[in-house]
């Protein structure tokens, strides 16, 4: 069963306000390799672990139908509360229990995910649902993430990674499929034809109150929280006040970019 870290509905709130959407570099690389395979119909996609939603919409905007599951009611709540085009709908259910009829899914997607799932189960489900010649895109964010504002950007990304380091500490062992860039996910992928990419790389214009939102969206923080509630939020604030600082701006609302990497596992089931 997949491990569940994302339940309390003030934890989905913060994931749904500060968790960004698919970067345009991550979109490409899943379109393109759509094209490649010439992956048509594009009647049905299934996005699993959709959190609260922000792959499954952009998704929607490339398929007939597009289903968001997730194991956390609390985030499927945030997902259904946010407006979606007509064409997307969310269920709550495990992703080694998917309620789809054999070979009937044309894509089936994970955003940061597929981490917490039960990488067997998950996988022979893939291999249940989608169709022959259907495809599967499972991809992540990784822990290479850096900030960008004028001529400081060096010194902002050694602050946050600094903090990131502390964070980090809190991971749930499942985590480590993350550090090791789904090595282990992507051989556990049981169809023939499949690549794994490792160096997509996307700018994310953002905020400082997002970086530090985004920070207390991820699991390790909520782990920290538990743990010393104090300490996590002092972790956070002292993060925010030096960001400003080397910045030389008062406002947590100043844009800056948001740079991060991405590892996406691509497969088509044979025909």
């Amino acid at each position: 069963m997949a491990t569940q870290m994302f339940e309390g509905r003030e934890h989905a709130a913060v994931y749904q306000k500060y968790r960004f959407a698919p970067g345009k570099e991550l979109q490409q690389a899943i379109l393109a390799y759509l094209q490649e395979k010439g992956a048509s119909p594009t009647k049905l996609a299934v996005d699993v672990g959709c959190g609260s939603g922000q792959g499954t919409r952009f998704l929607a905007q490339h398929f007939r139908k597009v289903v968001g599951t997730d194991i956390s009611q609390a985030q499927i709540q945030e997902a259904k509360a946010t407006p979606s085009p007509p064409n997307v709908s969310y269920l709550v259910c495990p992703a080694e229990e998917l309620p789809f009829e054999d070979a009937s899914v044309d894509l089936l997607a994970s955003f940061t995910a597929a981490h917490w799932f039960d990488i067997e189960k998950f996988m022979r489900e893939a291999n249940r649902i989608v169709r022959p010649g259907g495809c599967v895109a499972i991809s992540t964010y990784t822990a290479d993430m850096s900030l960008h504002y004028g001529d400081c950007s060096e010194k902002l990304t050694e602050i946050f990674r600094e903090t990131w380091d502390l964070l980090l500490k809190y991971s749930h062992n499942r985590v480590k499929h993350v550090l090791e860039d789904y090595k282990e996910i992507f051989e556990a992928l049981p169809f023939p034809d499949k690549k794994r990419i490792t160096d997509i790389y996307d700018k994310i214009p953002m905020t400082v109150a997002g970086v530090v939102g985004y920070s207390e969206s991820a699991s390790p923080y909520q782990t920290f929280m538990k743990s010393d509630p104090e300490a996590a939020k002092t972790l956070l604030t002292e993060m925010e006040k030096r960001l400003l600082e080397v910045m030389g701006v008062p406002s947590r609302e100043t844009p800056l970019e948001f740079w991060v990497r991405h590892v996406c596992i691509l497969g088509r089931k044979e025909a």
